[in-house]
């Protein structure tokens, strides 16, 4: 248990880890994997190599040194790293060789003998955080124990399918190769998708959202190339590893869906606002909100639409740079055939001069949700947001302004961290 005392020397590094946590961090990681190679097969060294990872951590570490008299306000933060630790199998022995090389780094950047008092406070603190970690990633690790069909560790999985979707994403229909049943996982969640990548000699994990619905025999991702977009910019090792070396018939390794941004409720009006590959967890949402109304005895447009009067409406807004980025198109478009209550809203920054206003898109440009037609954006629904960070801020910045209460705003943000709201 921390005490007052070296809850200050926490407190009184804060202006140290402003100006030099991304070095301190940066030298971590390099001491940690430098000792402990085997842990390369856990971190993500695209982020290493980008200086992703580092950045995310010192913005923790300040977080966590600047909250330390209450660090319940950074609840939101730690269950969403949880479900990433429980994704990559990361168990309570791991926090022991994170600990030690933490501990060394801060000595060793900062020239802190290890005797001193500031070692032993961050000492205490990371002690009182790691078994707050460890306690919620055991509920986890037990909740997939209980949940029929899921698994800890690393399952095996065939590339059953292997579909091009737009320019820059593929999906991959993934089936277990023992056969054996797959968990009811909730939509929006992903998955860790763990694969060998040649040119590292190593096996990268990557978290990738799951696309199709809940139910299936089968998982699917749909993976967007990282391909280098100015010069001097690597593309990223997994993805293009599923997307160059990875064909129909190959087996990769996956663990259990995880993931805190899922839809909550269906049987309010939820409203989807996505850009980019940021549509992979709604199409999954979507699936299983039609799925909760569908017939299975008829398949009728109008009978759908009958069904569907009553029902609790969708809205899908989406933002893309064009039609030819924009996956899942057809897809989307067949569901709204389909169902009378799904709305679809699109808006691309680039249009092609045979595609019409209005039947192939909405708005010319990115999305302005205050140019959205008001019957779009219904004041009593949930709202679900999910692209790159600026996209992020900016909707959640535009539905505040709309009147739209914060607690019905959630959110999923790619790369090394959330949303920040």
């Amino acid at each position: 248990m921390l005490t007052q005392e070296q809850k200050q020397l926490v407190k009184d590094t804060v202006p140290v880890l402003k100006e030099n946590g991304v070095a301190l961090t940066d030298y971590f990681y390099k001491r940690m994997l430098r000792n402990n190679p085997d842990l390369q097969e856990v971190f993500n060294m695209g982020h290493q190599r980008s200086g992703a990872q580092a950045k995310a951590l010192a913005g923790a570490v300040l977080a966590y040194a600047e909250n330390i008299d209450d660090p319940g306000v950074l609840a939101p933060v730690i269950e969403l790293i949880c479900h990433k630790h429980v994704s990559l199998n990361i168990k309570a022995p791991d926090y022991s060789i994170v600990g030690e090389n933490l501990l060394y780094s801060i000595s060793e950047v900062l020239s802190v003998p290890m005797e001193s008092p500031l070692i032993s406070a961050w000492g205490a603190a990371y002690q009182d955080l790691a078994e707050i970690f460890i306690g919620a990633e055991k509920r986890l690790y037990d909740e997939r124990r209980n949940t029929p069909g899921s698994w800890l560790g690393w399952r095996t999985f065939t590339v059953s399918r292997k579909v091009k979707e737009s320019e820059e994403i593929t999906s991959f229909y993934l089936k277990p190769e023992d056969g054996q049943a797959l968990p009811d996982y909730r939509p929006g969640q992903y998955v860790t998708l763990r694969v060998l990548v040649p040119e590292l000699g190593l096996k990268q994990p990557r978290q990738y959202s799951l696309s199709a619905r809940p139910g299936a025999d089968y998982l699917r991702i749909s993976v967007k190339r990282e391909d280098p977009r100015k010069e001097g910019q690597d593309p990223g090792y997994v993805s293009s590893t599923l997307h160059n070396a990875v064909s129909e018939g190959d087996t990769v390794e996956l663990s259990a869906p995880a993931g805190n941004f899922f839809l909550l409720n269906p049987e309010v009006d939820n409203v989807l606002i996505s850009a980019g590959v940021g549509l992979t967890p709604m199409m999954s949402m979507t699936h299983h909100l039609l799925a909760e109304i569908a017939d299975p005895n008829t398949s009728l447009k109008a009978d759908h639409a009958a069904q569907s009067q009553d029902r609790k409406q969708i809205f899908f807004l989406h933002a893309a740079r064009s039609s030819d980025v924009h996956a899942l198109r057809e897809e989307l478009g067949a569901l709204a055939e389909q169902n009378s209550n799904l709305h679809i809203f699109i808006a691309y920054e680039q249009v092609k001069e045979t595609e019409v206003r209005g039947e192939d898109y909405h708005v010319l440009g990115r999305l302005d949700l205050s140019a959205v037609p008001a019957e779009y954006l219904p004041e009593d629904a949930d709202y679900y947001l999910c692209g790159p960070v600026p996209f992020m801020h900016e909707q959640y910045r535009s539905l505040l302004a709309l009147g739209i209460a914060k607690e019905r705003i959630h959110s999923e943000a790619f790369g090394t961290g959330g949303v920040g709201i």
